[in-house]
């Protein structure tokens, strides 16, 4: 009698136990399947997004896969990828931010102080209507507020460049647009991806734009501005030693390099099988930085727009549009290279001279070495009784002392440095 009973126990504990099994596939199935069809179901496969974590966590076969993209080609990147490759998104260096540090070390009345002459106020009309290549028709070209939308600009980018180690030529250049997550790749080497190259290391160097006048102390800061604003000044002046205000009060007097002005002579052409000039074109000095060269304008260009070709093709878009004109003067001034370091970082004190550079007596950072950067073959090894040099000095003395920044022992001349 014990053993039929156990049987039977058994034989109904077995049914019960399948119905439970059966009961709990139905409901798993059924979930599984409003999840599926519901308002915040997923688009991405589940593989997907496990391929993006290994992504973030440096996997080679899908880092691979990534680098291998296509030249001008944007690819929306995730938190993830943002963080593993461009070192993450700093709130501090937001677009507004970036703004509100400009306008607390240099407010737009005291602008308007310093630039009076400045080319299209009534004040520069005035003066200019008698003159050569006068127009009528220009306006306000370096405003305030040109200068705080270009700022605005550039601190919603980011810029990377990448080289394989010891040999920087064989490069490539991206591009991210902080507030869309947007990664564009510039141009590459064609030698880049080569089998034998993606054996050899990659040194990455990585500029966040939104540090323009950023980075430092207050001080600091307006050191900065004070070299920025010297360097363009000189570049784009006008005036003679008996004009109203005396020659240092006609910075940002030309926007354009004056020989070229309603001129179609091409010039500042140089082959280069990555920014390829476009026929016709000139690359001569054009904004507030004199933007020259081929290969200039398509970096920069491609740093702007994710395109080296727009400013290729037409160069003359600077000289129509004062913040664009002022962004190609700040991304010149952020954008340093393998050989050589940023306006930026010298200026703030990133900046460690190399032995190569102490052997060609770069070695004190300040005022000179900008000077150096900006236009060292031309102006090197020079004291400030060079007009160019004693002009860009000049500039620099009545800005450092109006904004309340000490000098005193900086290296502000060139005398002994051979260039970068």
């Amino acid at each position: 009698m014990k053993t039929k009973m156990t049987s039977k126990v058994f034989f109904y504990s077995v049914v019960v136990l399948l119905v439970i099994l059966l009961f709990t596939y139905l409901v798993v199935n059924w979930l599984s399947s409003s999840e599926k069809t519901g308002p915040h179901a997923s688009s991405t496969p589940l593989t997907e997004v496990k391929v993006e974590s290994e992504i973030g966590a440096g996997n080679e076969t899908e880092s691979e896969a990534l680098d291998e993209r296509i030249v001008g080609k944007p690819l929306v990147l995730t938190d993830s990828e943002v963080t593993a490759l461009w070192d993450g998104i700093d709130p501090q260096f937001s677009p507004d931010k970036a703004v509100a540090a400009v306008q607390s070390v240099l407010p737009e009345e005291e602008y308007e102080q310093l630039f009076p002459y400045r080319i299209g106020t009534k004040e520069w009309h005035k003066y200019a209507i008698n003159q050569v290549n006068y127009d009528e028709d220009q306006i306000d070209y370096y405003s305030y507020d040109n200068f705080i939308t270009a700022v605005t600009e550039v601190a919603n980018i980011k810029y990377k460049l990448e080289y394989r180690q010891n040999d920087t030529n064989n490069s490539r250049i991206f591009r991210l647009d902080k507030e869309t997550k947007t990664e564009t790749l510039i141009v590459q080497n064609a030698n880049f991806h080569t089998d034998i190259n993606k054996t050899v290391p990659i040194i990455s160097i990585i500029v966040d734009f939104g540090t323009f006048l950023k980075e430092g102390t207050a001080l600091d800061r307006k050191h900065e501005l004070a070299a920025f604003l010297a360097n363009i000044s000189h570049e784009t002046g006008g005036g003679k030693p008996n004009s109203p205000g005396g020659p240092l009060a006609w910075g940002l007097y030309w926007n354009e390099e004056i020989k070229f002005i309603n001129s179609n002579e091409v010039s500042y052409v140089e082959p280069n099988d990555i920014f390829s000039p476009a026929p016709g074109k000139s690359y001569h000095g054009r904004g507030p930085i004199q933007l020259s060269w081929n290969y200039n304008y398509g970096l920069v260009s491609g740093i702007i727009y994710g395109t080296k070709d727009k400013l290729l093709e037409q160069p003359e878009l600077i000289v129509k549009d004062g913040k664009l004109g002022f962004m190609t003067a700040i991304l010149y001034w952020m954008t340093p290279h393998p050989m050589r370091p940023s306006a930026h970082d010298v200026m703030v004190g990133k900046w460690k001279p190399t032995e190569l550079e102490i052997s060609k007596g770069l070695t004190e950072a300040g005022f000179g070495i900008t000077i150096m950067l900006i236009n060292g073959n031309l102006e090197g090894n020079l004291d400030e009784t060079d007009r160019r040099i004693g002009r860009r000095v000049g500039f620099y003395r009545k800005f450092t002392t109006h904004m309340g920044v000490p000098i005193e022992g900086e290296k502000v001349n060139t005398l002994g440095m051979l260039p970068f």
